[in-house]
């Protein structure tokens, strides 16, 4: 009888160890997927301040053209 426990226990713990290696493959898995989607948001936050810089940009050039065009406009006497 005591071999029949040893050998039911030792069956639980056979899977409970298999159980365990799956989760940590899991877990690993895991860790590489998630740092992937970090490095992916870096990109995407680079391209994003690319962009912001690139809308500054093009609205001072957008304030210097309207600047000239009021000048032009009052040496004109168009406004």
């Amino acid at each position: 009888m005591a071999e029949n426990v040893e050998n039911l226990i030792l069956e639980h713990l056979r899977h409970i160890r298999g159980r365990v290696d799956q989760i940590a493959e899991d877990m690993n898995d895991l860790k590489h997927r998630m740092s992937g989607l970090e490095t992916n948001m870096v990109l995407v936050k680079r391209e994003v301040n690319s962009g912001d810089e690139t809308d500054a940009r093009q609205q001072v050039s957008l304030d210097k053209i309207v600047e000239r065009l009021q000048r032009i406009e009052r040496r004109l006497e168009l406004s």
